[in-house]
């Protein structure tokens, strides 16, 4: 999560959105999955300027982890 953050910061959009894929692929049921997943999607945006990937994302979140924080922190992609 680290190297990805570090990624995001520098505004390597695409380096942050692998990285945050792959603690999604390797560690799917850890804590960190949810996070990554929303720092992915967010990712994924910054790169393209595509907002359907925060709805795909929030969904996504709902789906697999609803109590994180991250899951709520995306609800607004969601739309009304």
């Amino acid at each position: 999560m680290g190297l990805a953050r570090v990624a995001f910061k520098d505004k390597k959009w695409a380096d942050a959105e692998r990285i945050y894929s792959d603690v999604v692929e390797k560690y799917p049921n850890t804590s960190s999955a949810p996070e990554a997943r929303y720092w992915r999607a967010v990712s994924r945006y910054k790169g393209t300027n595509d907002h359907t990937v925060l709805g795909s994302a929030a969904q996504e979140l709902q789906d697999k982890a609803p109590q994180s924080l991250s899951a709520k922190k995306a609800l607004p992609w969601l739309g009304p």
